[in-house]
Parts: structure tokens; C-alpha cells; sequence
């Protein structure tokens, strides 16, 4: 890689604490017409709440899979925090004994709610709505 990319891409995961998620990219086939899906994935770091001289950095790495050793690889030298969904290729990165360090996973409450939601709307009488609610009031005491 380009050394500047390199030392971007160190910055950003040199963060104690970073927000993971991937989509999916349609990846042209050259010579084909055809169109297969890759990931792109992200790690974003962003302090300024807490040290408002940290610039907020994005490193995105591109892989042709969802296998979960891509964010094995990407996140192989860092430790601390990770705001992630739910996916399971993040749980070994979670393991207590992992080498460099410890990541603790951190929950998103858009992922949490979202899971309520679906559930509130194939059953409008499950206790879901009473989640939705107290999340509605934590929201409204960030506002």
C-alpha cells in the first residue's frame, strides 16, 4: 500500500475505541458484464467529544466475502473498544484471552432497536413496545 495510506490507516486504528460496520459493493467482472458483490468495510474513529485535537479518521478496506476473517485481519493489532452490529464474525475478537489485547464490545442501540421494531411489527402485542419506549426516553435525554 501507499505509505500515506499506511500511516492513515494507523491512525485511525491506533484509537482506543473505534465504530466497525461493512455493506456490500457490486464489483464489476471486467470483460464479463457481469457483476458479483464484495464488502467494503469501515473503521471510523472519532474523540473529539473527549479531546477535541483528535481529528475523527475512516480507514475502509474492501474484501470479495463476508467471512469473518476479514475483521480478523483488519483488526488484528487493536485493542480496546468496538462499536459494532451483531454480526458474528466480530465474537472471536471478543475472546477474554486474545493477543495483542482485550476488545470489549460495545452495543448500538440503532442495531438493538431495529431487532424491537421487527419483532413490534410481526406482533403488535409483544413486549417489544415497551423496549422501543425506554430507548425512546434515552434517546430523548441525549436530545
Amino acid at each position: 500500500l501507499d505509505p500515506l495510506v499506511e500511516r492513515l490507516g494507523a491512525h485511525v486504528m491506533a484509537s482506543q475505541k473505534l465504530h466497525a460496520d461493512d455493506t456490500p459493493v457490486p464489483v464489476l467482472a471486467p470483460g464479463t458484464g457481469k457483476t458479483s458483490t464484495g464488502r467494503l468495510w469501515v473503521y471510523l474513529r472519532d474523540n473529539r467529544r473527549w479531546s477535541p485535537s483528535d481529528k475523527p479518521a475512516a480507514l475502509f478496506r474492501y474484501s470479495p466475502d463476508r467471512k469473518g476473517e476479514r475483521p480478523r485481519e483488519h483488526l488484528a493489532a487493536f485493542s480496546g473498544f468496538l462499536q459494532a452490529d451483531a454480526y458474528a464474525g466480530f465474537n472471536p475478537l471478543y475472546d477474554p484471552g486474545r493477543k495483542p489485547g482485550v476488545i470489549t464490545p460495545v452495543a448500538c442501540w440503532a442495531h438493538a432497536r431495529r431487532k424491537l421494531h421487527d419483532v413490534l411489527v410481526a406482533d403488535r402485542g409483544s413486549a417489544a413496545r415497551k423496549g422501543l419506549g425506554l430507548i425512546a426516553q434515552l434517546y430523548e435525554i441525549e436530545r
